[in-house]
């Protein structure tokens, strides 16, 4: 996908991009490639399929989703900032809040930010299973995101915590969407999530499934949620 076919895709589905937007993109791109030489960060670094698969992959949960408003949103386990960064520059009211695990990759989120001038974004190292019971942060987003982290029984109880009561997680998805639903539906429930909608779609050109979950957050998750870190992993809610 070349940046006139992104332009042209993103218009098609109602989301204009100004000169300056392409321009934050294409140095998103650039800073992506000369970081990822020092440490891992993509394996996708060819300029085509990363505009593809992280910056229109990333944005597609805005086709399903009103990312219009100054909401707050957390991003779980952005690792190189997606899907939340593409989408902070196509909506750039946006406050947005990246937690992730390891630092180096929060120091190249800082650096970043600095490079594309972004406003309202902080990127706090921390586990997210610590963090949803950090009280400053539990239950005090408008919106949660996670793109492709785990699966989602255990996906939920690192993101539902830290939804508030009436936000939104939504979850992003491949081709394994119905399989995690059916085993993760008693821990959305638990939580004090519930699934409103489910879109699934093709990635243009290589034609593979993804899937976007829209789960509500109907009533406060209980104060044991989320549990030690380690341990949704080892023992989801299933």
């Amino acid at each position: 996908m070349n940046t006139e076919q992104f332009t042209e895709m993103l218009a098609a589905k109602g989301i204009a991009l100004s000169p300056q937007q392409l321009q934050q993109y294409d140095t998103y791109y650039s800073t992506l490639v000369e970081w990822n030489e020092k440490m891992n960060l993509t394996a996708i670094t060819e300029k085509e399929d990363v505009y593809l698969k992280h910056f229109y992959d990333s944005i597609s949960a805005a086709f399903y989703f009103d990312f219009s408003q100054p909401l707050k949103v957390c991003d779980v386990g952005a690792g190189a900032g997606f899907p939340s960064i593409p989408i902070k520059i196509a909506f750039p009211g946006l406050h947005i809040t990246i937690v992730d695990s390891l630092n180096k990759r929060i120091g190249f989120l800082e650096h970043l930010a600095k490079k594309l001038g972004l406003e309202n974004v902080r990127f706090i190292h921390d586990r997210a299973e610590t963090f949803g019971q950090n009280k400053e942060y539990r239950e005090s987003f408008d919106v949660v995101t996670a793109r492709a982290v785990a699966r989602l029984s255990v996906l939920s109880e690192l993101c539902l915590p830290l939804a508030k009561t009436g936000g939104t997680f939504v979850a992003m998805k491949g081709a394994s969407a119905k399989e995690e639903l059916d085993a993760g539906k008693k821990a959305v429930s638990v939580l004090g999530g519930e699934l409103v909608d489910s879109h699934t779609f093709t990635l243009p050109e290589e034609e593979s499934e993804r899937n976007i979950l829209i789960i509500k957050k109907e009533k406060s998750t209980p104060k044991k949620y989320p549990r030690k870190p380690g341990t949704p992993n080892k023992t989801p809610i299933e």
